[in-house]
């Protein structure tokens, strides 16, 4: 994934275009974002949470906001995924009875639709689900990343729209 920049891509950034000289001023902000889609999603260290799981969860996200470019990017990851982390990626799928998965997709439906509803609480149900503190984190990074990138994208289509 490292290759191309999935934001620039998934938002339709032509090159030479006017949005991508705008988009080239800022370079080392794209730099950043990809760099950082990289790190929270196929580190070296995965904890508790493995890439499949992370790119079947960035799937989710981006069906809940209805962002199939960035959703079909993170179900390519999934292609050869064990059935079990693909399924994650469905906002339909609520963790058929195991408490670690259903507490992941519970917090991660809840930060990326309400994340003003998001309590002390949340966390301590995860913390009950048996999810490390660790990767609590991990997972906070991974949430919040993935809801920056479908704004950044939503952003950038926006402001290809009006040059």
């Amino acid at each position: 994934m490292a290759s191309e920049n999935t934001t620039l891509l998934v938002a339709g950034v032509i090159p030479g275009s006017t949005l991508a000289a705008i988009v080239a001023a800022r370079a080392d902000i794209m730099a950043f974002t990809q760099a950082t889609q990289d790190a929270v999603l196929q580190p070296r260290l995965t904890g508790g949470i493995s890439h499949a799981e992370r790119a079947a969860l960035a799937c989710r996200m981006a069906r809940l906001h209805d962002e199939q470019g960035l959703a079909e990017q993170y179900a390519q990851l999934l292609v050869s995924a064990e059935p079990g982390s693909r399924q994650l990626a469905d906002p339909a799928f609520d963790g058929a009875g195991e408490p670690r998965l259903a507490a992941l997709l519970r917090h991660v439906d809840l930060v990326t639709q309400a994340p003003q509803k998001a309590t002390r609480a949340h966390i301590t149900a995860l913390r009950e689900a048996g999810i490390t503190e660790d990767d609590i984190v991990r997972l906070a990074e991974l949430i919040a990343f993935i809801n920056y990138q479908l704004r950044v994208v939503a952003g950038l289509r926006l402001l290809g729209e009006i040059v």
